[in-house]
């Protein structure tokens, strides 16, 4: 058993090094958000710096506006598409909302962080109804809104706390009634279903024209000017000119009729962003850039298996001793199962996030969320194997003279195996489940076809991640039954069989 746990030790380092190794040996990194006209930008900018010779990667649909943010500040991208009304309301709280670009240049150089001009287009914020509803209802401005408090209101996750969202709308216009948060992307299906009345829209959204909304006037002027910029980090000056230089070459390049057309030839014609922003620019999309559908699973599979198996193998390592000294130590001990049932607590999503000024963006917070998240059923059910050990078996060691180290090896782990497995495969399971959410902070994985299901509305998408990631927690499953049995010495065996 101490050469197993040894092994799963090493296995574990040396695939965090792996993984290390390859983020060093990155090119030029771009970033985009979880929405289809970032991820368009940031192909935008990547096949434009590619034709100038320019190695560039796109870490595509990392979250919102924060995860961006920090992982640019902290060097884990060092580009990425923004808009300057969130600039203003929610990274430079110091900057009035009417800052211009020179304004917004000298501040954001104080953080070592670079600007580009306006790409050419103001992709503002809306409040958008069903044509059909808004004309029954002779609703044609937010202002109009608040004469209908019965209508329900759902907005995007990041606007109902976004300082330019939906509190400081509410205030404005006095709109008496609540509102709930919702993925932009499934709110739209929501409003056409009739779920909801009215949603949050941007401005060059395709669904616009395709769901026949109608966009209600800013009739007190609310909304600040979104105008699409790129982010980068100012130390790409010196380290790649080049590639700053082609950012700034595309500043006024793309208008709101383009960047609408783009929008609606991924959302709506099911076009990739590859194609779409290649076809935009006049160059050549790379062939088989996404790698076919088996290229795709088999990366899929190792980045998740990966997540999984070094947040796990780690688990094991650290939660098997918690569980022995809450065992051994039982007053201590419920101060560990307490912590550790605290951990569990933690929204998975939240926890991710929070690992991210520790370890940046990728792999590294996945797997250190991953292994918090494990500690809790293995140290558990380590624990009451321990304690459910009949008395007299106990006694029985001590009186053959077993001194207590070689009683807990070779009497008191062997008889808590099946128990301390069973909490090994609860982990397992959970992890499986958890990791999809690892593509939200570019580490990969099944949860990445999931999030662009869900972004781009496609069921196909969505079961491209969500059937293998089923079929790996059933494998887990299975594999750790096999292990068990190996590993349960015979005789107990016989006694549980009977």
């Amino acid at each position: 058993m101490i050469r197993a746990l040894a092994t799963l030790v090493i296995l574990s380092l040396a695939a965090m090094a792996s993984l290390r190794a390859a983020h060093a040996a990155e090119p030029v990194v771009i970033g985009s958000k979880n929405f289809t006209e970032s991820v368009v930008l940031g192909e935008v900018a990547r096949l434009a710096a590619q034709e100038h010779g320019i190695d560039v990667q796109h870490r595509r649909s990392l979250g919102g506006t924060r995860i961006l943010w920090r992982a640019l500040m902290g060097g884990d991208i060092e580009a990425y598409p923004e808009y300057t009304g969130t600039i203003t309301h929610e990274l430079l709280h110091d900057v009035p909302p009417s800052a211009g670009i020179a304004v917004l240049r000298a501040h954001l150089k104080k953080l070592r962080i670079g600007i580009t001009d306006p790409l050419g287009f103001n992709n503002t914020y809306a409040i958008g109804m069903r044509e059909d509803e808004a004309r029954k209802l002779h609703i044609r401005s937010i202002t109009d809104l608040a004469q209908h408090p019965d209508l329900k209101l759902a907005f995007s996750n990041e606007f109902m706390n976004r300082a330019d969202g939906w509190p400081g709308l509410r205030d404005a216009y006095h709109l008496p009634m609540a509102a709930r948060g919702m993925d932009h992307d499934l709110a739209y299906r929501a409003l056409a279903a009739g779920a909801v009345d009215a949603i949050d829209l941007y401005g060059t959204d395709a669904e616009i024209a395709y769901y026949h909304l109608r966009v209600l006037d800013d009739d007190l002027h609310y909304f600040p000017r979104y105008d699409a910029v790129y982010l980068y980090r100012l130390d790409l000056q010196k380290r790649a000119p080049q590639f700053v230089a082609v950012l700034n070459g595309l500043a006024g390049s793309i208008d709101a009729q383009q960047m609408r057309a783009m929008n609606k030839a991924v959302k709506i014609d099911g076009k990739s962003e590859t194609s779409v922003a290649a076809n935009f620019l006049g160059v050549a999309a790379e062939a088989g850039s996404g790698g076919g559908f088996w290229g795709r699973m088999g990366r899929y599979t190792l980045q998740h298996l990966a997540l999984v198996g070094i947040s796990l193998s780690l688990a094991i390592v650290v939660a098997v001793p918690l569980g022995v000294f809450a065992a051994r130590w039982r007053r201590l001990g419920q101060v560990v199962l307490g912590l550790t049932g605290i951990l569990q607590t933690v929204p998975s999503l939240a926890l991710f996030v929070f690992m991210i000024p520790l370890f940046g963006i990728g792999a590294e917070p996945a797997i250190a969320a991953l292994f918090l998240y494990s500690l809790l059923p293995i140290v558990r059910n380590t624990h009451a194997g321990l304690t459910s050990i009949q008395p007299s078996l106990l006694e029985s060691a001590a009186a053959l003279g077993l001194p207590p180290r070689v009683r807990l090896w070779r009497v008191e782990l062997p008889l808590a195996l099946r128990s301390i497995l069973a909490g090994v495969k609860i982990a397992a399971v959970i992890n499986v489940g958890t990791a999809t959410l690892g593509a939200l902070i570019g580490a990969g994985g099944y949860g990445q076809p999931i999030l662009t299901g869900i972004r781009l509305d496609s069921i196909p998408l969505i079961m491209e991640g969500a059937i293998p990631a089923a079929l790996l927690a059933l494998a887990m499953q299975g594999v750790f039954e096999l292990i068990e049995r190996a590993l349960t010495p015979r005789g107990l065996r016989l006694r549980a069989m009977s």
